[in-house]
Order: structure tokens, then sequence, then C-alpha cells
């Protein structure tokens, strides 16, 4: 019988579907793994099954009885626990306390009972092979340690259900093995696991029985792991997408192309020169691995990757947010190499402009639209020595605005009433008033409607002829549609490198889930 099961759940989030009606259950003492490319409707459905979101219709059974879950605290006490990519474990405090938050063992209703909650913990640890002492500050543990505490702390509430959501995304291939030791201890204990990965080795490794959604719905449902291939999970995440690639690829066979950059799409008026962004080792301690690349100016680079693959933290430490322990970095014009930039000010000083897809890490909602594209010129004036009346800032705000033909009625009008695409222009109008001569883009359309992505798209193009683009996304067709080239990151290393024919989502998607 199975212990936790889906019947008709769906769940949209303001007029968007994100999950059609669908059927779901894992049983006891098995590995169910739930694959699907990002936006497939996975995130969804594991924050119905946790109780973070309550599904608009259909119906939760535990034990074949109706549940409604007020929150995962609710959950958990039905005995559902997720552990996410995202540790939500508290670096200054020690191991054991860790493993208790908010549910500390008092002792005369006062003080904390340490020991009795250490002869509850050992054992758990010691079952997961994992030897800290239990009053070493959880900051000083290895990402691989502290993943398995988080495991241990939701053992130690005798969980029925584990939702295990991209465990080893972020791990060695030392903590990787590890971790998945684990599932046999939880097989063991006849504890239901619902196993989100993207590294599809391990999923055919581990899972007993695979999930696939597709667009919101499920295109593979419990099929046994034993049956399938690499190849055929692919392509029933891809679906249709594939066969357009397909029919793509045989309507452009023929002689071999001319050298020219790929897109078709790119600026032809400023082919990529020698001149550009040059990064040599950039190493980040269980981040990035002596990571080295260039982009030429004019040239878009793409940097792909799963959930925790080192390819946004590169962007990171080329706009000065991130610390690495080594690394030389060239900006385009630079005559040598040097450190990377300490600040992102010093960043931008550099030449360095950074749009990311959270508008609230770029806009200032509340002032009006000449102030948010006027804000980095400010800092970058001892770039070109311009101080600027404020009348003149007014005059190019508008001129900018106007050429990202940007909706608006005006630019006194504040930023925060823009729709989400008009807001995502003015984020980008911003940082190219400061002429960058390399421009990092880190998922730029994330949340804009297709209309407003395909103007983002063309913009980002013609920006590319005076800068050197860095492009890290999530949209596999953005991708493939926008890039030059594309660098595939596994495990903290530029592990591919497609162009021309190659960059295709089959290829990408293959990569990108391939375990070294």
């Amino acid at each position: 019988m199975n212990v936790l099961e889906t019947s008709g759940v769906h769940r949209s989030y303001g007029g968007v579907v994100a999950l059609r009606p669908m059927d779901f259950s894992v049983a006891p003492g098995t590995v169910h793994a739930l694959l699907g490319e990002n936006g497939a409707g996975k995130s969804t459905l594991v924050k119905i099954l946790a109780g973070a979101v309550e599904p608009d219709g259909g119906r939760i059974l535990l034990d074949g009885v109706p549940v409604r879950f007020s929150d995962t605290a609710d959950a958990a006490r039905h005995g559902v626990a997720v552990v996410s990519q995202e540790l939500n474990l508290f670096p200054d405090l020690d191991v054991l306390a860790n493993l208790f938050t908010k549910r500390e063992r008092l002792r005369r209703g006062v003080l904390f009972d340490r020991r009795a909650m250490a002869a509850r913990a050992e054992p758990v640890l010691a079952e997961l092979g994992l030897d800290v002492p239990l009053r070493a500050p959880v900051g000083e543990l290895t990402l691989a340690q502290r993943q398995l505490v988080e495991i241990a702390k939701a053992l130690l509430t005798e969980p029925r259900v584990l939702i295990l959501d991209e465990p080893t995304s972020a791990l060695d291939d030392s903590g990787s093995r590890r971790l998945l030791d684990v599932l046999d201890v939880l097989r063991r204990r006849q504890v239901a696991v619902v196993f989100v990965s993207h590294l599809l080795e391990e999923v055919m490794q581990l899972s007993d029985q695979v999930t696939i959604l597709r667009d919101g719905q499920v295109v593979m449902a419990g099929a046994d792991r034993a049956g399938l291939t690499i190849d055929g999970i692919v392509r029933a995440m891809l679906g249709d997408k594939l066969l357009a690639e397909t029919e793509l690829a045989s309507h452009t066979q023929g002689p071999a192309p001319d050298p020219a950059p790929h897109p078709a799409s790119a600026p032809a008026s400023a082919p990529p020169s020698a001149a550009g962004l040059e990064v040599h080792g950039v190493t980040v301690p269980g981040v990035l691995d002596g990571v080295s690349l260039t982009a030429r100016v004019g040239e878009i680079v793409g940097l792909a990757g799963v959930a925790g693959a080192g390819h946004q933290a590169l962007l990171e430490v080329i706009s000065g947010v991130r610390t690495a322990s080594a690394a030389k970095l060239r900006l385009p014009h630079r005559a040598s190499a040097g450190a990377p930039p300490r600040s992102l000010r010093q960043a931008v000083r550099r030449g360095v402009a950074v749009v990311s897809g959270d508008r609230r890490l770029g806009l200032m909602p509340d002032k009006p639209i000449w102030q948010n594209v006027a804000q980095v010129r400010s800092v970058a004036l001892a770039r070109d020595g311009a101080l600027l009346r404020r009348s003149e800032l007014r005059r190019r705000a508008a001129d900018r605005v106007a050429r990202l033909a940007v909706r608006t009625s005006g630019v006194e009008q504040p930023a925060g009433l823009l729709s989400g695409g008009n807001q995502q222009k003015v984020v980008l109008a911003k940082w190219l008033e400061a002429a960058p001569s390399t421009l990092l883009l880190d998922d730029p359309t994330r949340g804009v409607d297709v209309g407003a992505k395909a103007e983002m798209h063309e913009l980002i193009r013609h920006a590319c002829g005076d800068a050197a683009v860095l492009l890290c996304s999530t949209d596999l067709d953005e991708l493939t549609s926008l890039c030059h080239r594309v660098l595939v990151f596994r495990r903290g290393r530029v592990a591919a490198e497609l162009s021309g024919p190659e960059l295709n989502r089959h290829r990408l998607l293959t990569e990108m889930n391939t375990a070294d």
C-alpha cells in the first residue's frame, strides 16, 4: 500500500497553470524519482506534498486517508519531511543544536537536556556514517557533512516520507557517494523517498520508480527504472521540443555552413573581436575548481548547468560579490590580468554590468524611471568623468527608455508601476547607460511574458556589439537561440563546450544532467 499519494491535485498562479491535475504515489521502502525540465511542475508538486503550498483542487492521501496540510510543520507532524539543496541550518550553532532546532528537549522545563538529545542523535549520525563532534559549529563542516546533518535532522523526526530535493547538486564526487549511500539506510527504515534530481545517471542507479513531468503534467508515471534508458528519459522530458529540433536539423542538412558565429540572428555589425574577457583559474573551495574561459567583445557565451553547478557563482566572482581563493581576470580593454573586483562598485568602475532576473536586486520600485536608469552611471563616473545635471540625466534616460521600447507614461513614473517585462527593460537600461565592456546576464528574462522576452533577446543581441557577454539561463531555448557557444558546468568545472549544430536542447540537457 502506498504511504503518500495524490489524486487530481493541480495548482495555478495568477492564471498560469503550474501543475495540471495529476496522480502521484510513493510506497514504503522505495525511492521514487521525480524528473522534468525547469518549469515542468516538479517544484510545485514538491511544495504541495510538503505543505508549503495548498493545491487548488484534488486530494492528498496518507495511508489511503485524505489529509490537508496547513503548512510544512503540519506536514512534518504527519510524517512528511523535506531536505532541499538550500540547507536550513544555522552555521554559528553546533551540530546538536541544529539537529533539534525548535524541538529542543528541556530538563526541568528550563535547561536544554543536551545529554538526552545527544543520546538520540548519536545512533542516527552513526547510521548515516557521519563522524563529527556534536559540539562542532556547523559552519566548520564540509558541504557534504552539512547535507548529512540536514538529513539526520529530518530522520530524528521519524518521517514516513522523505523528499530529497536535488540533494547532490552542489556536492563533489565523494560527497555524492556518501549521500547516496543514505538511500540504503532509508530503504531499511521503510521510509518512502521522493528523489528529485537532474543527474540522470544517479537516477538510473538509485531509484526504483520514475515519474516525469513536462509542462505541468505527467508524461511518464511510476515507470520501473529497470526498463528505462537515459536517452528515453531525455526524450520524455523534451517531447515535442525534441521533435522540432529533429525536424529543423533535417531541413538544414546540406553543405557545411560558413564559419559564421552562431546563432544566425546574432548582430552582424560587430563580429567577435580578439580582445575580450579572460578568466583564469577561478577557485572557490567547494564551489568552483580552477575555472578558465574567454569571451570576445561581440560574443555571447552561455553558461549552463543544474543548480549549484558553479556557473552562477562564476558571475558572482567576476562582479565582485563573491571572493575567490584564486583567480586572474582580464577585462576588455585592459592591458593585463589582475585580481577580480573586491566589490560590485569596483566591478562597475571597471566596466562590468550585472543584469539579474530578480528585479528586486536591480530596481528601485518607488523611484522614478529616470533615477533607476541613472543609478549605475553615478557609480561609474570615474570611468568617463562626466558629471551630468539632473535635466541631462532625465533626457538621457528618456532617450534610453525610448530606444528600449519601454511602455511608460514618462520617465517620472515610478518603476514599480511598470509591467514585469518593462521593469526588466529598465534594469537593462540602467546598466547599458554605463556603457559596459563586460555584460553579465543571470536569468535576465525570468518571469517575463513571451513578447517581452523576444524584445529583451533583441536588445541583448545589440548590446553584445560593444561588450563581452556571459549569459546564465535556466531557459534552454534562450541559450540555444542567443549564444554563439555554451559552456556546461558540472560540479564546479567546465565539463563541455557546445557550438554550431551541437548547440541544441537535447545535447544541452544531456550534458547538464550527466554525472562525472
